[in-house]
């Protein structure tokens, strides 16, 4: 069951909120991949890197117009990072919109940007060819409709909250999500 406060800013912000018992059983799942960082050689263990933490998930487009938003979610990064939030960006060209090329991709964020946080190679955010992060985030919630869908991750690795690209990194629905994700201990 939903409190006020959740109803509230579902029904406003039109997001969805994901019942904690439909998110918990594949919850230990989402994050048992390894994926290569983007523009690199350097390949990263998901569930390692993400273990404890409450992370936002945004699939992402060098060539969208809610690509100006790389630089909310690095405001929104730098403002939770020393509370444990980590956010995670998957660039994908299921809309036909990211770069032809990584050096492309890195040099929007990265330079253009100035994007801190963890940035992967390209992959597929939707229908059969997704990623299965992204088919586990469907799963749990819904699949991307555009670029710069957003999903708030709990500690466990469950999605309580996903957004669509319309609502900004930094909108009062998305820090109130993160704030709830952050509730716990610190992470280390």
């Amino acid at each position: 069951m939903l409190s006020p406060l959740s109803r509230a800013l579902c029904c406003a912000l039109s997001f969805a909120v994901v019942p904690a018992a439909a998110a918990q059983s594949a919850a230990g799942g989402l994050f048992d991949h390894q994926l290569r960082r983007l523009h690199a050689d350097e390949v990263v263990d998901l569930a390692v890197r993400y273990a404890g933490h409450p992370v936002l998930i945004v699939n992402t487009a060098s060539h969208c117009g809610y690509t100006g938003q790389f630089g909310e979610l690095e405001a929104v990064y730098r403002e939770y990072r020393e509370r444990g939030l980590k956010v995670a960006g998957f660039p994908s060209d299921d809309f036909r919109q990211e770069a032809r090329d990584e050096a492309e991709t890195a040099q929007v964020c990265f330079v253009n940007f100035g994007v801190t946080f963890d940035m992967y190679a390209p992959v597929a955010v939707r229908g059969d060819a997704a990623h299965p992060l992204f088919r586990e985030l469907a799963r749990q919630s819904e699949a991307p409709r555009w670029n710069f869908h957003k999903y708030v991750v709990d500690r466990n690795g469950r999605v309580v909250a996903a957004f669509p690209s319309r609502v900004k990194p930094d909108a009062p629905a998305v820090r109130a999500a993160i704030e709830a994700a952050l509730g716990g201990a610190p992470a280390r």
